[in-house]
């Protein structure tokens, strides 16, 4: 395929890309004739109900996409017509699995079907959703709470360069004068092994729970008061000078703040189990039969020599018996 018929065959299929065509004759349009096979914009269309409903304006408005796409579907199609002209197709096994991927194809589109209905039918119970979405709210309010924050500058000796021993006598000399009255902010630019500080002053950004390292966490949750500084604390970076800043009480979220998240998750959970719930109905049903001494000779037996002993480890031997003495 000529790679500059792309951009402007790209460009033109681009304003009516992002929602796939219902008229017979923008399906019949000719996108790309070739010397054995001929795409049309039905084609396409076909190629973009594989991409994700939210994902498909994205594919769409890229040029390159949509010519990768093209050319995906114009090498399969010529492909597969040479495989047909040579009789690949008739080969018995080829033949299975043909079968095989059409049916895997169909499951896929059953899939979708068994979602989709799931998802309209969820829909359609807006009033009864709510009210659950009602009650899984009041059920589990600690759920839906906005964390504390937490506002910290540090200072850091990191036990990397300095070792353990001297990046706790760096920390606590430090510590002593800033509870002195040192300015902090100096200090951290002049003594922290974060980079960062001379950018920052030490200011990190805002602290919630299992964010940051669990002994630094910890430190900087037990300070009370703007301006409270730790005594050295040790993480896996080294030790640190910590001076609290701010403290943003944590604050459960109304009802309205977390509705739409609710049913989103309500929804999710819709079309999961109704998939699953089709799955294992399928798997579980009791007119199965199965032939499980056949299944189990499909298992390829191998013989597996033991191992060579290993003549680098001293053999370990029973002690002799010793004679009893007369």
């Amino acid at each position: 395929m000529n790679q500059q018929l792309a951009l402007p065959l790209a460009f033109a299929l681009l304003a009516s890309a992002l929602t796939l065509s219902a008229s017979a004759q923008t399906a019949d349009e000719v996108l790309v004739r070739g010397p054995e096979v001929m795409l049309t914009r039905a084609d396409y269309d076909a190629e973009l109900t594989r991409i994700p409903n939210d994902k498909r304006i994205a594919f769409a408005t890229n040029p390159q996409r949509v010519q990768a796409a093209l050319n995906n579907i114009l090498v399969n199609r010529t492909l597969a017509e040479r495989a047909r002209a040579q009789g690949i197709d008739k080969d018995p096994t080829a033949a299975r699995r043909l079968l095989l991927e059409s049916d895997r194809a169909l499951a896929a589109l059953m899939v979708e079907r068994i979602e989709s209905d799931a998802e309209a039918e969820f829909d359609r119970a807006k009033d009864s959703n709510l009210a659950r979405a009602r009650e899984l709210y009041l059920v589990d309010r600690a759920k839906y709470m906005n964390p504390e924050e937490i506002e910290v500058s540090h200072i850091l000796f990191a036990t990397s360069r300095k070792g353990e021993a001297a990046a706790l006598a760096a920390a606590s000399g430090a510590r002593a004068k800033l509870i002195a009255g040192a300015n902090f902010a100096d200090m951290a630019v002049e003594l922290s092994d974060d980079r960062s500080a001379v950018r920052n002053k030490g200011r990190l950004p805002v602290i919630t729970a299992g964010k940051v390292d669990p002994a630094f966490e910890k430190a900087a949750a037990a300070l009370k008061s703007p301006g409270d500084i730790s005594e050295p604390v040790l993480s896996r970076f080294g030790y640190h000078v910590i001076r609290l800043e701010a403290r943003k009480p944590g604050r459960e979220k109304s009802f309205d703040e977390v509705r739409s998240q609710i049913l989103t998750e309500m929804r999710q959970k819709q079309v999961t189990d109704a998939r699953e719930s089709a799955i294992v109905a399928i798997r579980s049903d009791s007119r199965l039969q199965v032939n499980q001494e056949a299944v189990d000779a499909l298992v390829v037996q191998v013989d597996v020599p033991p191992l060579p002993a290993d003549s680098s480890k001293p053999k370990v031997t029973a002690p002799a018996p010793t004679k009893k003495k007369k």
